[in-house]
């Protein structure tokens, strides 16, 4: 089940303040090809090892939030930062 819509409303990025949707699963599905690889590191820089089953993702798409059962996991460091180079599938 995906982000309730009146939660996804009231949070934003805990960092930047810039609002969040949901990751598209494009985007999603190649974000996840490239952990499979060990190729993507949170803002703590630690390499990501779990796929990710749904995410939020910033509306300037700079970073991606991790959600698990429902709720979202706003901590910075376990942020994904992205680039324009990253992902070719921008929304």
């Amino acid at each position: 089940m995906p982000v309730k819509q009146d939660l996804l409303k009231i949070l934003c990025c805990p960092v930047t303040k810039v609002e969040l949707k949901i990751l598209p699963n494009e985007m999603q599905v190649e974000l996840n090809e490239k952990i499979q690889k060990g190729l993507v590191k949170n803002m703590g820089n630690k390499i990501v090892e779990e796929p990710l089953e749904e995410a939020l993702i910033t509306v300037d798409t700079k970073t991606v939030y991790r959600v698990t059962s429902d709720i979202p996991n706003m901590i910075p460091s376990e942020g994904i930062s992205i680039s324009n180079e990253d992902l070719v599938s921008k929304p």
